[in-house]
């Protein structure tokens, strides 16, 4: 063979394992610090899993998936600096996050302007769309009405909701307010405090001269369910609660203090599923000691990982519009069991109400399988 074209050769075959092994890279723009920064740890946690796991498994399409991790604070004035470093410095092909809707919200302009997907794994209050966005969590029309029957079925009537002053808070409580309205309930008081309110003590107060024979509470995730759980108990409380934001490691983190809360997640640990159990037993292998809970906001994050890779083995490439296109058409069995956001760019999703126990642990009281997202984004 001529020399020179042997040298060419070489150099092509070099350049295209170069760029074979080139990483995908996952964006996760999350709340290190700021309301969020309780359950964080545990999401960053279960990519990291994902990545490890699809890695070892010879990538996606041949190359490795890098994940890059930015604090976006919890909120929206950090979520821009977060999701712009991700999308235009670091280049990433993809978002997939957990974070509080304000960051959401403010990091939707800029994943338009970047034009790359994004799964938002973090349930929510719904109706959030965009030709960019997917969504793997819950969302009010799955999550509310097992808890409000159930609390109606044990004799509630006159429902007191409190919340944080953010889209979520005010969100999943209209939405509340409307389905306990709509069967035969009362509202008799809705309170709010801001995102980083820490000072339940009024809105206690109010609760307690209310009338209310059950409690509703939907709070950014993380640090203000712990500081208002613990007021209410403080306080002597002693009304049914339900709780539309906890997660089961935050709720461990309470203690004592979470015993009784009524909860309604698509995700709890003691799913029976051997895919559950070998990601649990996957997850204690590599973490060990320092393994934070996983829970209904951690696992999204996983199945999230998976549900990109399928997209981009369906697709034959990291192309945006391809990936895009594929999201809508692939599904992953994980923990939760089979997850496809194929309705409106949401996923149906099994529910459970649980209960959680003295030692943090959720006993499930019921289920509901493949419970339709309704109709948020019909016009995707």
């Amino acid at each position: 063979m001529n020399t020179k074209i042997a040298a060419v050769l070489a150099a092509t075959l070099l350049a295209g394992a170069a760029h074979a092994e080139e990483p995908i890279k996952i964006g996760v723009p999350v709340g290190l610090s700021g309301a969020n920064s309780v359950v964080a740890p545990s999401v960053v946690q279960a990519a990291e899993l994902a990545v490890e796991e699809i890695n070892a498994g010879g990538g996606v399409l041949g190359r490795p998936l890098e994940l890059v991790v930015a604090d976006d604070g919890s909120g929206a004035v950090g979520a821009q600096k977060a999701f712009d470093a991700l999308v235009f410095r670091d280049e990433v092909d993809v978002l997939i996050s957990m974070e509080t809707s304000a960051a959401r919200n403010a990091g939707l302009p800029i994943v338009q302007r970047g034009r790359i997907p994004y799964i938002y794994t973090s349930f929510y209050e719904g109706r959030s769309c965009n030709p960019f966005l997917y969504v793997n969590a819950w969302v009010p029309e799955q999550q509310v009405p097992p808890v409000v029957d159930y609390l109606m079925a044990d004799g509630a009537t006159k429902f007191f909701l409190i919340g944080s002053d953010y889209a979520f808070g005010r969100g999943m409580l209209d939405f509340a307010e409307a389905y306990i309205g709509e069967n035969g309930g009362e509202v008799v008081g809705e309170e709010y405090l801001p995102m980083d309110g820490t000072d339940w003590t009024a809105i206690i107060s109010q609760l307690k001269n209310s009338g209310a024979d059950a409690l509703i509470t939907s709070t950014a995730g993380g640090a203000p369910n712990v500081t208002l759980t613990k007021q209410l108990r403080g306080a002597g409380v002693t009304v049914p609660y339900a709780n539309l934001a906890v997660d089961e490691g935050t709720a461990k983190s309470m203690g004592g203090d979470a015993e009784g809360i009524l909860i309604s997640a698509s995700y709890i640990t003691g799913i029976a599923s051997d895919e559950n159990k070998s990601f649990l037993a996957a997850m204690e292998e590599k973490f060990g000691e320092d393994l934070r809970t996983p829970n209904d906001l951690s696992v999204p994050q996983y199945e999230g990982v998976y549900l990109y890779k399928e997209a981009v083995e369906k697709a034959g490439s990291t192309d945006p519009r391809a990936v895009l296109d594929a999201l809508g058409e692939v599904s992953f069995t994980g923990p939760r069991g089979t997850i496809a956001m194929s309705k409106q760019h949401h996923a149906p999703l099994t529910m459970y109400l649980g209960e959680v126990q003295a030692d943090g642990s959720v006993k499930v009281v019921s289920s509901f399988e493949n419970v339709d997202p309704g109709e948020q984004c019909p016009n995707l």
